[in-house]
């Protein structure tokens, strides 16, 4: 489970087959083979790692529902690790199980604040909400404006800083994963009664025939 809270960017160094190989410097100290990190928002496995950079898999089906299959050498990745139990939960529960990937629709700015527009697909917006939460490429988002097919996040100068959000440009792809919350809400929302039946007759004292 991770927060949402980026603590590095990384660099891609190495993209072997089924592999990306990621150069970092913060979180390299308590790296060890086997922990997950969320890499672009998507939960993944470490499986080497030296003083400067680690290796993950990356199987099939994450490289088709996340934009780590469009990724070139030296292109950087938002990293965090998971959270740990007890510790502070800055931004919210964020699984690392993208959900789909959208895009950069627009990139405008109020100030110092960057406003970023994303056009994303139904599935993902039937789980969105003025005020809530959504994982971008992995980052803590909350939502300030949305319509049928897009929405808007407003980034401040730390978060523009810090993650890959600063260097965003229209037409790049992103990984998209809901709140968690508002998942298991809309699954609840479509769990229906069965009813009165026979057998809910029998069970409470009213025979039946």
């Amino acid at each position: 489970m991770f927060t949402g809270i980026i603590e590095e960017i990384g660099k891609v160094t190495s993209i072997p087959a089924g592999s990306l190989v990621i150069t970092a410097r913060d979180i390299m100290p308590e790296i060890k083979p086997g922990d997950s990190i969320a890499i672009n928002g998507a939960c993944l496995t470490v499986t080497t790692f030296n003083t400067s950079s680690f290796s993950v898999n990356v199987m099939p089906e994450t490289l088709a529902r996340t934009n780590l299959g469009r990724l070139h050498l030296g292109d950087s990745v938002n990293l965090e690790r998971p959270v740990a139990l007890g510790g502070r939960l800055g931004g919210h529960l964020v699984q690392g199980h993208t959900d789909d990937t959208g895009k950069v629709a627009s990139v405008t700015w109020d100030g110092g604040t960057m406003l970023i527009g994303f056009e994303a697909p139904p599935e993902v917006m039937r789980f969105t909400a003025l005020q809530g939460f959504i994982a971008v490429d992995g980052i803590s988002l909350t939502i300030t404006d949305k319509d049928n097919g897009s929405f808007r996040v407003s980034v401040v100068d730390y978060t523009q800083k810090h993650t890959t959000l600063g260097s965003q440009q229209v037409g790049d792809p992103v990984n998209l994963e809901v709140d968690i919350i508002a998942k298991y809400v809309a699954q609840l929302g479509q769990v229906r009664s069965p009813g009165i039946t026979a057998e809910f007759l029998e069970k409470h004292g009213f025979p039946i025939g």
